[in-house]
């Protein structure tokens, strides 16, 4: 698998907790692998796919299945049995993630996958996957054209899946019609749907908590902040 390197060198594969979404503070190994075929303006590892900005021999890195596992093994410990591929788009890599997945299962870890939704997974792959954490893009994120961000097949798919849960970022409060009108379209159950604020700060991420935490329970979603970034701000590795 293409992963991205760490400042030091090595493949980023790291223990730490989950920050967003449904699993928040769960204790967690990433696996965060390279590429992405869409172009956040937010979007806060540029270095896994913004090879204009960015050198991709030095910020990617390739690990065998057998390598990727053991490094897991070694940060999970004995009490931590949760693994989290994001990315970039990790569903880029959907034939080598099979195997990886297929062996973290067999050894009893719980398997999310971070992905942008415009990639219906294989059945192979989805057979794996516990639990999908969908980050559909909104017009705020700079992918403008709605095809490119918003494909019809791979969102049904996860709409119908229960073990699909929708996070939005938010920016603006301008961005919950957006919302509105995907959940609706897709048929989205509001109780798998949640918001989050945009931001790298934590004063950022308190800040737009206060007006989205309403607009939230107006709405019927649930909110999910940063934990990672409250904590460690934009520290890599965390």
């Amino acid at each position: 698998m293409l992963l991205s390197r760490l400042p030091g060198g090595e493949p980023e594969v790291f223990a730490s907790i989950q920050g967003e979404g449904l699993s928040l503070g769960v204790p967690s190994v990433f696996v965060r692998l390279a590429e992405c075929n869409l172009v956040c303006e937010f979007c806060d590892t540029k270095y896994t796919w913004d090879w204009e900005h960015h050198d991709k021999a030095a910020n990617t890195t390739t690990l065998g299945d057998d390598a990727t596992v053991a490094r897991v093994l070694e940060l999970a410990g004995a009490n931590t049995r949760n693994v989290i591929f994001t990315g970039g788009e990790p569903m880029l890599q959907q034939a080598e993630l099979a195997p990886v997945m297929r062996t973290l299962r067999d050894l009893g870890f719980h398997i999310e996958i971070e992905t942008n939704g415009t990639i219906e997974p294989s059945p192979e792959l989805a057979a794996l996957v516990d639990q999908w954490n969908v980050s559909a893009k909104l017009e705020s994120s700079g992918n403008r054209k709605p095809s490119a961000r918003l494909r019809t097949g791979p969102l049904t798919w996860f709409a119908a899946s229960p073990r699909a849960f929708f996070k939005f970022v938010v920016i603006t409060l301008d961005d919950l019609a957006e919302i509105e009108s995907i959940v609706r379209t897709y048929g989205i159950p509001r109780e798998r749907v949640m918001v989050m604020p945009e931001g790298t700060h934590p004063d950022e991420i308190a800040g737009k908590s206060r007006w989205l935490v309403p607009a939230a329970q107006a709405r019927g979603f649930r909110f999910s902040t940063r934990l990672h970034v409250l904590l460690w701000g934009a520290e890599r590795g965390r």
